[in-house]
């Protein structure tokens, strides 16, 4: 598939962005606040802003920091054992954690306690925020698997930098693995994000969980490999 990336981490760059895309797509659904990235939300913010709308600000901003907290821990944790035996096992912890974010923020949400929105939107911003920022390189590869504007400018870029630097004719280039990448990471984004709909339209706040059964496997491969 990508002759320089290994099977296994393009299969969980594919997994975990359709992650991303359902988590994304299941919280726009059921809070009104994305979850996977910071650029949708400031500008809901600033509409709810300038409608006086207060708490639909605050529940905004929190997915923002929540977020970036995530990105932040996760970067604390992972960043000093990557040179150390210890550093393959870090990544399936990091993904068991946000198994158990999103099956809390489910709970909270489906149970209707108090505050469940908000408490929905904090614990999933933070689970994705940890991905976020625990899984960024594939074989040399920058990468993001929660939002798609850096992926698709990556995408564009790889494209035009190979046709500006292409010397034999376009009928008989070899396939670039990184655009291979990034395309796959792109399609499997937005086919999560129809799934993760669909699944919270039927099944409600339940419907979340979907996410936490496809990281499960893809933590317990990574922690086989």
């Amino acid at each position: 598939m990508l002759s320089n990336i290994s099977q296994t981490d393009a299969w969980l760059s594919l997994g975990l962005a359709f992650i991303g895309g359902y988590g994304d797509a299941a919280s726009f659904v059921l809070a009104k606040t994305f979850t996977g990235h910071v650029t949708g939300n400031l500008v809901l913010a600033a509409i709810a802003v300038a409608a006086h709308e207060w708490r639909v600000a605050l529940g905004h901003l929190s997915a923002i920091v929540s977020f970036l907290i995530g990105i932040f821990v996760s970067a604390l944790i992972v960043r000093p054992h990557k040179a150390s035996s210890s550093w393959p096992s870090l990544l399936p912890t990091i993904m068991g954690i946000e198994v158990i974010l999103i099956a809390a923020g489910s709970f909270a949400l489906s149970s209707h306690l108090a505050h469940g929105i908000e408490i929905f939107v904090i614990f999933v911003s933070l689970a994705l925020g940890l991905q976020n920022g625990a899984f960024r390189r594939v074989g040399g590869i920058s990468v993001h698997t929660t939002y798609l504007t850096g992926m698709i400018t990556s995408l564009i870029s790889a494209e035009a930098d190979q046709y500006a630097t292409e010397v034999v004719p376009p009928v008989v280039r070899t396939p670039n693995p990184k655009i291979d990448l990034l395309c796959g990471i792109w399609i499997t984004f937005v086919v999560g994000a129809g799934t993760g709909a669909v699944m919270v339209l039927h099944f409600g706040a339940i419907g979340i969980l979907g996410a936490a059964l496809v990281l499960i496997p893809l933590a317990l491969r990574e922690l086989q490999s």
